[in-house]
């Protein structure tokens, strides 16, 4: 079974790799969400580089009212800044990339491998099993990032949904891998 899992894995990490060519590099699925373009975007970069130098994530809040309070209905802005640049978009990031994707896949395959036979024997509940692992990652994570300095609704939305399908491909391809082993007649 463990050889199963790995080439699941394997799998998986080359099938996510694909998915984020093709969603990401050609449809431009993440730049249409993470990468809108800023008006003035030179004289914004300029205050930005002037103000923070130390990598986080940071809140731009309006100012105060007379009362203390923040006033409503005014914007709060997001700015997350990792400490790098474009040349950390290079080879080392795209074989590091497939690592982590070869290694999550391989655990959620693991996962798999110890299911019930009531899942494992039915390539609609491996299917449903990886859809799971979406949802799961979809709630915590996606819909997490919705509110204050972070994504509109609608995004965190869109990105969730756009889990639950990376998953469900995710559990089509793996599906077809991870089967429970035959065991031999009268043996227990």
């Amino acid at each position: 079974m463990l050889k199963k899992v790995i080439i699941a894995g394997i799998a998986g990490g080359l099938t996510l790799m694909v998915w984020a060519f093709l969603v990401n590099g050609i449809f431009g699925f993440r730049q249409s969400i993470d990468m809108k373009k800023v008006p003035n975007e030179a004289v914004v970069y300029q205050v930005l580089k002037q103000h923070i130098a130390e990598p986080g994530k940071y809140l731009c809040n309006p100012g105060l009212t007379e009362s203390g309070m923040f006033p409503l209905n005014e914007p709060v802005y997001g700015i997350l800044y990792g400490g790098v640049g474009h040349e950390a978009a290079g080879p080392l990031s795209v074989v590091l990339d497939f690592l982590l994707a070869i290694i999550t896949v391989t655990i959620a395959a693991f996962l798999l491998s110890l299911t019930s036979d009531k899942i494992i024997s039915s390539y609609y509940r491996k299917v449903l099993f990886f859809i799971l692992i979406g949802l799961i990652f979809a709630v915590s994570h996606d819909l997490r990032n919705y509110g204050i300095g972070n994504y509109p609704l609608h995004d965190a939305l869109i990105l969730a949904l756009h889990n639950i399908l990376l998953w469900a491909v995710l559990g089509l391809i793996t599906g077809l891998i991870i089967k429970r082993p035959v065991q031999p007649a009268g043996s227990d």
